[in-house]
């Protein structure tokens, strides 16, 4: 089968994109045939002129419509299989690939389909003023704080849903959790459309070994919880916390850090994975509803015991006191009672990290994801 995968790379490398280029991976690995149609924001840069054609290039764009039919024509692909399209691709796209009678799958990575932002999150709080078609409140509260970037962001997400370029040319999407699709159902969108494939995990993963640390990695921005994770690190000086990611936040200065916290810096992938073998617990202390953590994931496989906030489809990954633990969001009494309780109990580590790690290897291997992602796939073609 031959696959085209197009996709618009946000200006900073994030877990979304290592997905898509891991997904390309595992098709290759099953002998399919990829090719690549990708744009990245990166190319926008600082320029005023670039920003305004982004603003433009978001809501429609004829380029991209000519060079994807070129494309598309050139490839002549089984299957189109797409995650983000914006600002450079836009949903402008969908029809021309509808009209070349090729099957459409859509990776939902996020909740921009129903939310301009696409975190269902304003001001460090959950949001769901956008939802059932009130883009217009993006720009009434100035969601981005960027009155410029934030009626982009509501103007296209109002043309696509207005012009039907989702619900009407993909004939299936894949969200990630259960809570995701239901997010997508509840504005509009047919259920029977929906397919829900977790993501995967490619590490192979060790037995449980004692940790020396409580540890967090993942970017260093305020949605991710970070705060949350801090304000526990100081209410447990005895426990040592190490923090380590790309800072997204100006505000992070890692002078003003507790002493029992230390900043590791961003992490290649192996160190990444010494850092989750070598933690005592992960935590994964999100404000916002979360897609997918890999972190969660990698964690797993490695034996690691974690915590997570019980918010959105987290639940659905770590259930509590089986495969995890869970803590009230934003509380930070909460988690640091969670973990001291699991710092001070060996013996609980090691049942969840292994339970944990059972959980992730049975659902969330490569296999299960291909054969999920191939049924989507054939159900495409099929409508």
């Amino acid at each position: 089968m031959k696959i085209a995968m197009i996709h618009n790379e946000y200006a900073a490398f994030s877990g979304e994109e290592a997905m898509f280029y891991r997904i390309a991976e595992l098709l290759q690995s099953r002998g399919h045939e990829v090719v690549q149609f990708v744009r990245s924001s990166q190319d926008i840069g600082h320029s005023l002129v670039n920003k305004a054609s982004a603003f433009f290039s978001g809501i429609y764009s004829a380029d991209s419509r000519r060079q994807i039919r070129i494309f598309l024509k050139q490839h002549r692909p089984d299957i189109v299989h797409i995650q983000n399209l914006y600002p450079l691709i836009s949903p402008s796209i969908l029809p021309v690939i509808t009209k070349m009678g090729i099957p459409l799958v859509m990776r939902c990575a996020n909740y921009r389909l129903v939310c301009p932002n696409g975190l269902l999150l304003r001001n460090g709080r959950v949001c769901h003023r956008c939802l059932g078609g009130r883009e217009w409140q993006c720009l009434l509260t100035n969601c981005q704080q960027n009155l410029g970037k934030s009626a982009g962001y509501a103007i296209r997400n109002y043309i696509a849903r207005k012009q039907g370029w989702f619900d009407k040319h993909v004939n299936v999407f894949y969200t990630q959790t259960c809570f995701q699709k239901s997010i997508l159902v509840q504005n509009g969108f047919d259920a029977d459309k929906i397919e829900v494939i977790p993501n995967m995990t490619s590490l192979e993963g060790s037995d449980f070994n004692p940790g020396k640390y409580v540890g967090y990695l993942g970017r260093i921005s305020a949605e991710k919880g970070v705060d949350t994770f801090l304000d526990a690190a100081r209410q447990l000086r005895h426990i040592p916390f190490k923090l380590a990611g790309a800072i997204g936040i100006e505000s992070f200065h890692t002078q003003k850090l507790p002493d029992n916290v230390e900043y590791v810096g961003f992490l290649r992938k192996d160190q990444k994975i010494e850092f989750l073998k070598n933690a005592a617990i992960i935590v994964v202390p999100s404000i916002c509803y979360e897609g997918f953590p890999g972190t969660l994931l990698d964690a797993m496989s490695y034996s690691t015991p974690v915590i997570c906030s019980a918010i959105g489809g987290l639940p659905e990954i770590v259930q509590d006191c089986k495969t995890g633990r869970l803590f009230e969001p934003a509380n930070p009494l909460d988690l640091s009672k969670k973990i001291e309780h699991l710092w001070n109990d060996d013996i609980l580590q090691k049942k969840l990290g292994q339970q944990g790690c059972c959980f992730a290897r049975e659902q969330f291997s490569e296999d299960r994801y291909y054969d999920r992602l191939m049924a989507a796939y054939e159900k495409a073609a099929k409508n």
